[in-house]
């Protein structure tokens, strides 16, 4: 199935770059705007975010002796970072960022020898739970999306809508007609044609293109050398915890996918990737990094397991951080098109976490609680975003991600019932 050509294989590639790169962009967008950076320092912002998560998804990819899980992982910024590092930009400067964030990573390539040893809390029922949440809480965003993105003033109208379900009814016809190869692609044709569409119908800005430079050099320490305050590492260090127990979900659903089981050996070395990944995001004036759950979703749906696609996608990204001309490409797919791609991959997403909870025991009701109350409390908290809004902020960082706080609900749920399972 993945014996592909070498341009076929290209394009493979190209369609995870297209998958990821609007939640890539969008954090230096966020981050550059909400701290008052000028337009030239978020286009450096984007360009060194785009390198530097190239290279995270080239060291995750690499199985070595030391790091690297060795699966089709994608890697991009934590969305759990993004207004943590707002507040200490805002308080300590840019510098107290990246010093955060170079030290947090320095603690996660340290602890993840130890945190790999947790593999036994993530049985069936929990990883099942875990990555169910996963694509459950991804569902707002393909939605809203396809509706032509939140704030934007056509939101819900009639063309975004039809572009939308047209892209997704396109990729459902591809994945009934065809086999192999463009069936693996489906998605990255469902993204061009929805794009054309868009062209016709007028509403895409090639603005970006043609602003944009050819070239751009990405410079370490180019906002200043890095600030050690204690507060932001304390801060940072929390937000890569969180990003190590959404990693966990993923990896599980990866191994699944992919039909190999992980050991703990492996998942540490998948945590030392992304912890390396961070100390690098740091240096170059980038983000902490972690798996990008939609990625997962477009494995499943491609049937392409192996990893040659995914290193190609890495050195896509690499060649994109270096060239902003080329990368400005991306952005002038319309929200409503990849919203429609999105709905597909993100429901595989769920659809792989109900394949595996049907391995787990549910004649035991207490299998059912922990499914139960997990799904519902990851949900719960992402369509009710301000639930914890009252709590200190470091409570806020660890629970008002849906994802966390399901995760941590079946991971404490599966210790209270199933304790004595897992001491044997």
């Amino acid at each position: 199935m993945e014996n592909y050509k070498k341009g076929q294989t290209f394009f493979l590639g190209l369609q995870h770059v297209l998958a990821m790169y609007a939640g890539a962009v969008i954090v230096p967008l966020i981050v550059g705007s909400s701290l008052n950076l000028t337009v030239s320092q978020i286009s450096f912002l984007i360009g060194a975010d785009l390198l530097t998560s190239g290279i995270a998804t080239l060291l995750q990819v690499w199985r070595n002796r030391f790091f690297g899980i060795g699966l089709p992982v994608v890697l991009g910024c934590t969305f759990t970072a993004v207004f943590p590092m707002i507040s200490i930009g805002k308080e300590f400067g840019m510098g107290a960022i990246y010093g955060a964030i170079i030290t947090s990573g320095l603690i996660v390539f340290i602890i993840s020898h130890w945190f790999g040893k947790l593999v036994k809390l993530f049985p069936p029922v929990v990883t099942g739970s875990i990555v169910s949440i996963i694509g459950v809480t991804l569902v707002p965003v393909a939605m809203n999306n396809l509706a032509g993105g939140v704030g934007s003033p056509d939101f819900g109208s009639t063309t975004n809508l039809l572009l939308g379900f047209g892209v997704l009814l396109f990729i459902l016809l591809l994945n009934r007609i065809f086999k192999g190869y463009i069936q693996a692609i489906s998605v990255l044709l469902g993204l061009a044609a929805g794009t054309v569409a868009g062209i016709l119908l007028g509403i895409v800005d090639f603005t970006p293109v043609r602003d944009a430079s050819w070239v751009h050099i990405v410079m370490p320490f180019q906002f200043g050398m890095p600030v050690f305050n204690v507060s932001a590492i304390l801060t940072m260090t929390i937000v890569a915890l969180v990003s190590m127990v959404e990693s966990t979900g993923v990896f599980l659903a990866l191994g699944e996918i992919c039909g190999r089981k992980l050991t703990e050996k492996d998942l540490a070395h998948g945590y030392r990737a992304e912890g390396l990944a961070s100390i690098i995001g740091g240096i170059f004036n980038s983000f902490p990094y972690t798996t990008f759950s939609q990625n997962v979703g477009l494995v499943q749906l491609s049937k392409v397991r192996g990893t040659n696609v995914v290193t190609i996608c890495g050195c896509m990204l690499v060649v994109l951080g270096l060239l902003p001309k080329f990368a400005a490409l991306a952005t002038i797919i319309p929200t409503a098109v990849l919203g429609g791609a999105m709905v597909a991959m993100f429901g595989m997403v769920c659809a792989a976490g109900i394949r595996m909870l049907g391995k787990a025991d549910f004649s035991d009701s207490n299998n059912m609680l922990i499914v139960a109350c997990s799904i519902t409390l990851g949900l719960g908290v992402t369509i009710t975003p301000n639930f914890f809004g009252q709590f200190p902020q470091s409570v806020r960082i660890l629970f008002e991600s849906g994802i966390v706080t399901g995760a941590l609900t079946a991971v404490v749920l599966n210790l209270l019932f199933n304790w004595k399972d897992i001491r044997k």
